[in-house]
């Protein structure tokens, strides 16, 4: 089993500040210098020549969608970046579950047809998997209409909030589904309690409280995924998931998110072999 950490150069954006932010050469420079197996993002060919150059191994694509017109160039588009996973954030957060199922179906299709390339459908809100009853329908819907399980993209800090959580049933409301969990590929990691998507990973140099039950649910998440033994011989792609504060996510008040996101993603390769 393999665990590989992945940056999104979201995280980087507009660091150190908005009038001297970085170029994307220095971006990936230091995804690399921070121990980061490889980047995602909405990928270009200069993705790929960069993260060459510093040595990333892994480039994960990313896909915005709610028109199936567009799904077979979007999809050659990520494949030419370098990528083999792509994340999909798929329709809108009024399209029907059975709708949804129909344009995924067709995604895979046209995925297959290009080849090799593994799309997974991310839980988010504002898409057709705003809630956990809509992503599991589709997941559902899928299943009867192809005989295959779906690939998703686990961003549980959507869900949280949707459910108003607490750290003491994270686990046990969120972690309802092994078996799709295991047959992932990417995980979004970003630390959330019941009522923020997003809280400091950090505060005057240590682990916030909130950073802390977070990552008890976040050894609780691998260890549902290690204990497949299909898992044996795969890898995990872990994004440590934390926005810019341009993006909503990050307030003032709050880290910036690149700082805390390097340690963020020390404490998920410690939340790994404690699982």
């Amino acid at each position: 089993m393999h665990l590989a950490h992945i940056a999104n150069l979201w995280s980087l954006v507009g660091h150190p500040s908005p009038a001297r932010e970085w170029s994307l050469d220095r971006k990936i420079r230091a995804c690399a210098d921070a121990g980061f197996d490889g980047i995602t993002t909405l990928l270009t060919p200069e993705h790929r020549r960069l993260a060459a150059k510093h040595g990333l191994t892994h480039l994960l694509g990313f896909i915005s969608s709610s028109d199936p017109a567009e799904f077979a160039r979007c999809l050659r588009e990520q494949k030419e970046g370098g990528a083999v996973h792509i994340n999909v954030q798929l329709d809108d957060h009024d399209t029907p579950p059975a709708v949804a199922t129909r344009h995924w179906i067709k995604l895979v299709r046209e995925a297959g047809k290009i080849g090799g390339l593994v799309p997974a459908l991310e839980v988010h809100r504002d898409t057709c998997t705003e809630t956990p009853e809509k992503t599991f329908e589709i997941a559902e819907r899928f299943h009867r209409a192809t005989g295959e399980m779906i690939k998703l993209n686990f961003d549980f800090s959507h869900f949280a909030v949707v459910k108003h959580l607490t750290a003491a049933n994270y686990a046990g409301r969120l972690l309802t589904h092994p078996g799709l969990i295991q047959h992932s590929d990417q995980s979004h990691c970003r630390p959330f309690n019941g009522h923020h998507c997003q809280v400091a990973v950090t505060h005057r140099g240590a682990l916030t409280p909130e950073a802390r039950d977070y990552l008890a649910f976040i050894v609780e998440l691998f260890r549902c995924w290690k204990s497949a033994p299909a898992n044996r011989d795969r890898t995990l792609f872990v994004c440590p998931e934390l926005g810019p504060y341009s993006s909503g996510y990050n307030t003032t008040g709050l880290p910036p998110a690149w700082p805390d996101a390097i340690v963020l993603r020390r404490e998920l390769a410690r939340a790994w072999a404690r699982a």
